[in-house]
């Protein structure tokens, strides 16, 4: 009985050291993300050649719970602020594979004036490929920068600043179809 117990405790052990040592293997992240974070799921993101900081800010926000997923709460529970920064450097040095989506003649001339006017340059940059804590919206998947332009408008979508969620509330639904049609286009 005592060896049974010993052996299960040691089974448990393995275990939870396995999955600690395997926390910050880039190949558990393409199971979802993609041959070198090149998504092709259109609801899961892209993350090759996103900011390095923004990766590893968004790591941090889904290990804290400021973000939550069903997916990427678990595996960034387990890493540490090391493993975070060393999965943000590998990612973001992946280079981004040209975007499946091709937007509407129409979007893709509406696209650059809602961008001015809803000032998604100020944060992304002029190119919309991110900067700093700013994540590359060029060439995202499309369904997936819908779903965050909308969680951001319902203030549901976490952040560190609240600067999207207010940016977003001055979206309609056709300017979230427009801009989201427009920038999964964009070559990154």
């Amino acid at each position: 009985m005592i060896r049974q117990f010993w052996d299960a405790a040691a089974a448990t052990a393995a275990f939870f050291f396995c999955a600690a040592a395997f926390a910050a293997d880039p190949n558990l992240c393409v199971a979802c993300h993609g041959d070198g974070g090149n998504s092709t799921n259109p609801a899961v993101p892209s993350i090759a050649g996103q900011p390095r900081q923004f990766l590893a800010t968004s790591l941090f926000m889904f290990r804290e719970g400021f973000r939550k997923d069903p997916q990427m709460t678990p595996m960034a529970e387990k890493l540490t602020n090391p493993e975070l920064n060393e999965l943000a450097q590998h990612f973001a040095s992946q280079k981004l594979a040209p975007p499946r989506h091709q937007a509407s003649a129409e979007n893709a001339l509406a696209g650059p004036a809602l961008a001015k006017k809803f000032n998604c340059t100020q944060c992304h940059g002029p190119q919309l490929l991110g900067q700093q804590q700013m994540p590359r919206l060029a060439g995202q998947q499309y369904e997936y920068l819908k779903a965050q332009l909308r969680a951001f408008k319902a203030g549901k979508r976490g952040e560190m600043d609240g600067n999207m969620s207010a940016a977003a509330q001055a979206l309609s639904d056709q300017d979230i179809e427009v801009l989201a049609d427009y920038l999964a286009g964009l070559a990154g």
